[in-house]
């Protein structure tokens, strides 16, 4: 016996002899059975429960089959609506059928009843029938995760946004820059910047494995470690190093972010430069020239013991530095060549009247503007400006 056995039928037909052999043959076969001699009882006692499956004579006086599915296809009910119906017709014709499946049969049957061909159809409508409930159950049980999955998501974006700085710090005789564009609505991109302990001003920028709610949870733990960092350490060095093994301590090698940090004496402009694994700090001169800075060690996390060392340099009034991502590199717009450091550094305009200018030519030339195109990874950039 099937898994739809005990399945109830509605027949329909004018003719009592005939619901009467096919009720007694379906039953037999272990179906339930109700019968309706005409089609407008028939809409009435679907109403009030509806069956499994609907057997519908197609020529009955009053309404005939196709008047009473018309009404059935177009009830509000989707259930009602999308009752499983096969047609009952004497007419063994082309045409016969194709009038069945327009009037909106899900399948036909020809008088007379062929019992082995009904019943194999009966258990084609009522497998598809079974199909289609359980693949809505597996939508909603979708659409269910899917706004959960989304709530989710706004909350983690909040947590985000409230760790990422909001605004420029008020730094007199400077100018700073920001661009953070995740690829959904949380991303593994973070940078911030922080007092140390000597009056130098921290500026640090970090790019975690992969993006999403995973990549997002350690943007958290990147701040949090560059803060402890700095509050145990002086030198930029040392603060690399402090978060390289609190970061280690806590996954071991099975995970890793890049990262790059600026220590800035904000009144001599003497900047300390250390990164790890990270893309190479530029500095765009006032003079025009332009100086890139790459990192010496691989990303925090892969290593127990890596040597950091500083590279110091000098900011003059109008010079600009640049920590960046490598998110930049792959939003190239149209089938331009993709982005690469050195091509980066070209585009650097001395000539900028501001950080917020260069920042933004080097986005309108290098990145795709909201809506134009998806993003490929997390983005996140920075500029600094001496301006006195």
């Amino acid at each position: 016996m099937s898994n739809n056995s005990h399945a109830e039928i509605l027949i329909v037909d004018d003719d009592s002899t005939s619901r009467k052999i096919l009720a007694h043959l379906l039953v037999a076969a272990g179906y339930k059975c109700r019968e309706c001699e005409d089609g407008t009882k028939a809409l009435q006692t679907i109403q009030e429960r509806q069956p499994a499956l609907l057997l519908l004579d197609f020529d009955m006086p009053g309404l005939n089959g196709a008047e009473v599915l018309k009404r059935l296809r177009s009830d509000n009910d989707p259930a009602v609506a999308q009752i499983p119906t096969i047609m009952l017709t004497a007419h063994g014709s082309e045409e016969s059928e194709v009038r069945c499946l327009q009037a909106g049969a899900d399948d036909f049957a020809t008088k007379p009843i062929n019992t082995a061909v009904l019943r194999a159809r009966i258990e084609t409508q009522l497998r598809l029938r079974s199909m289609r409930r359980q693949l809505e159950r597996q939508n909603d049980e979708l659409e269910q995760w899917r706004s959960n999955l989304e709530r989710d998501l706004a909350a983690a974006r909040l947590t985000q946004q409230s760790l990422i700085p909001q605004k420029p710090p008020a730094l007199p005789g400077w100018e700073v820059a920001t661009c953070y564009r995740p690829v959904i609505q949380v991303g593994g991109d973070i940078y911030g910047w922080l007092r140390m302990k000597d009056g130098q001003i921290l500026f640090w920028i970090a790019d975690g494995t992969g993006h999403g709610a995973a990549a997002a949870l350690l943007t958290t733990l990147a701040k949090l470690l560059f803060h402890h960092g700095s509050v145990e350490h002086d030198a930029p060095a040392s603060v690399m190093e402090a978060v390289n093994h609190d970061f280690r301590s806590i996954f071991g090698a099975r995970s890793f972010m890049t990262a790059m940090c600026v220590a800035v004496d904000p009144a001599t402009g003497r900047a300390s430069v250390v990164g790890a694994g990270h893309p190479p700090l530029l500095i765009a001169r006032r003079s025009g020239a332009t100086e890139a800075i790459a990192s010496v060690v691989p990303p925090l996390g892969l290593i127990e013991h890596p040597e950091f060392t500083e590279t110091i340099v000098d900011l003059k009034p109008g010079d600009t530095f640049l920590l960046y991502t490598d998110g930049l590199f792959g939003s190239r717009k149209g089938k331009q060549p993709r982005l690469t450091p050195q091509r980066l550094e070209k585009m650097l305009d001395h000539t900028a009247p501001s950080a917020e200018a260069l920042l933004g030519r080097i986005l309108t030339e290098a990145a795709p503007a909201k809506g134009e195109e998806a993003l490929p990874d997390d983005l996140a950039a920075l500029a600094v400006r001496r301006v006195a």
